[in-house]
């Protein structure tokens, strides 16, 4: 089994009234730990970590909570909890496995807010972009949140060394990724379901040169579960065939949480992708 980086500080924080809270990751995590996962706890990133991919502006914002961002409370302690789940990312690429943390992150571009949306979207520092930076390897990134990777897309496009796929709920938040780019793919979608979501990846994983890349890291969002924020119509056993159709590669990969707020499909979901993902040579 794939391990799953994780630490209980991640619940200390939230609010009653706000969408992104506590009890979706801890509902994940007793259905994980039910099932036979091992549980690693990570370090905090350090600032020179996440400098690597945000400004230093930025870093001393979230540090001294001197922000206002409808979406993106400044709580209390709230760089030590971002500096944590930025720490999971780092140890999950380590591993070869998956963060089960929040703050989640891919909405987080270099200085805050990336390409123009309007708020930060519940992410403070993007945790799977510091990751793939330290590794330094040709990696491939696969965002299969039902919003689009804003901030992801703004860190990497350009980069030679990261080719980036998003597949997300067209005309909703952020409001971007209509279009693509020479190493980025955006795949904006209706509520399509499992069947046409495969195929849409399929095209754009070809289209993206995804084979060309040595690493494949995976921002697992599944709020596109039927149902969820932001439905693309995929069920627990469409996650389990992405999870199939990345292992197809035989790379070393790894994945952190993004979105998905209904804690029960969470633990069900990644768990499924994860033993997709498994099957890699």
């Amino acid at each position: 089994m794939m391990k799953i980086v994780y630490s209980p500080r991640c619940l200390e924080y939230g609010s009653p009234f706000h969408l992104e809270g506590p009890d979706r990751v801890r509902r994940a995590y007793e259905i994980l730990r039910g099932l036979g996962y091992r549980f690693v706890e990570p370090k905090p990133a350090g600032e020179e970590d996440l400098l690597l991919v945000h400004s230093r502006e930025h870093v001393e914002r979230i540090r001294r909570g001197n922000f206002f961002d409808p979406d993106t409370p400044a709580y209390p302690g709230i760089y030590e909890y971002a500096r944590l789940a930025a720490g999971g990312a780092l140890l999950a690429a380590e591993l070869e496995g998956f963060s089960l943390l929040r703050p989640p992150g891919h909405h987080a571009g270099r200085s805050g807010r990336a390409l123009g949306a309007p708020t930060l979207g519940f992410c403070y520092f993007n945790n799977l972009a510091l990751a793939v930076r330290k590794l330094d390897l040709p990696t491939l990134i696969v965002d299969i949140d039902g919003h689009h990777g804003n901030g992801t897309q703004e860190i990497f496009a350009g980069d030679p060394k990261v080719r980036f796929v998003s597949l997300h709920r067209a005309g909703i938040y952020p409001g971007t990724g209509w279009d693509s780019g020479p190493n980025f793919v955006n795949v904006p979608l209706d509520e399509v379901g499992d069947e046409l979501y495969l195929k849409y990846l399929d095209r754009a994983l070809r289209r993206v040169g995804a084979e060309e890349c040595e690493v494949i890291a995976v921002s697992a969002g599944f709020d596109s579960h039927a149902g969820d924020l932001s439905s693309l119509g995929l069920t627990t056993e469409g996650f389990r065939r992405i999870g199939e159709r990345l292992a197809e590669y035989g790379k070393p990969v790894f994945g952190v949480l993004e979105g998905g707020y209904i804690g029960e499909n969470v633990g069900r979901d990644l768990h499924a992708l994860l033993e997709g993902l498994q099957g890699r040579a």
